[in-house]
């Protein structure tokens, strides 16, 4: 049974369109944000080896990284963001990986939201890839109106990332989410219609 890797870029609406898929074709589920929140909050390697790499400014009163304090400096340095990619990923690939050859065992269902999946050249490892895209002025908005950031940062977070437009055509399935909530919830139906079939 299949794995299969969910992605797209910041503010896109993969969260919102990985719980639609879920409600239409339940399986298990990896989510890549809530493990790298998981592994700052509680992992004491992780946090080791991010105040060795950035210093013990990065932390918050309870000795743990800041996220908000480690976002503004990594995109602020490429070089920066690309050490603490260089200490979350490899942390967050282990878990899913293994959950992923759990669920082949099981003959189950996983799916995997990665919103780094081609930046870490991990699409081959996913029997289908969905990239959730929207345009780029309607993800600047979303940054800008619901996470409250400016929109220099917003600008820069996008351009962090691999291009939107370059993902969805490397992606099996494309989901255009500059629309509502109910054209997303439609789209979700229509694609876990189209596995069940594909993968039954």
């Amino acid at each position: 049974m299949p794995v299969i890797g969910l992605t797209g870029g910041v503010a896109t609406g993969k969260s919102t369109f990985a719980s639609a898929l879920l409600r239409e074709l339940p399986m298990r589920h990896f989510d890549s944000d809530r493990c790298v929140h998981e592994l700052l909050a509680t992992n004491d390697a992780t946090r080791d080896a991010i105040v060795a790499a950035f210093g013990p400014a990065v932390c918050d009163q309870a000795g743990r990284p800041d996220r908000t304090a480690l976002r503004n400096i990594i995109f602020a340095d490429e070089k920066r963001r690309r050490t603490l990619e260089g200490i979350l990923h490899p942390a967050v690939h282990t878990q899913w990986a293994a959950l992923a050859d759990d669920t082949r065992r099981r003959g189950t269902w996983l799916l995997v939201d990665i919103p780094l999946l081609y930046e870490t050249q991990a699409e081959g490892e996913f029997d289908r890839v969905i990239v959730v895209a929207s345009s780029k002025k309607v993800q600047i908005e979303r940054l800008i109106q619901k996470r409250g950031l400016a929109p220099a940062l917003a600008e820069k977070i996008i351009a962090a990332q691999f291009d939107i437009e370059a993902k969805t055509q490397k992606a099996e399935h494309v989901i255009w989410n500059d629309s509502t909530r109910r054209n997303l919830d439609g789209q979700a139906r229509l694609l876990a219609d189209w596995l069940r079939v594909r993968f039954s």
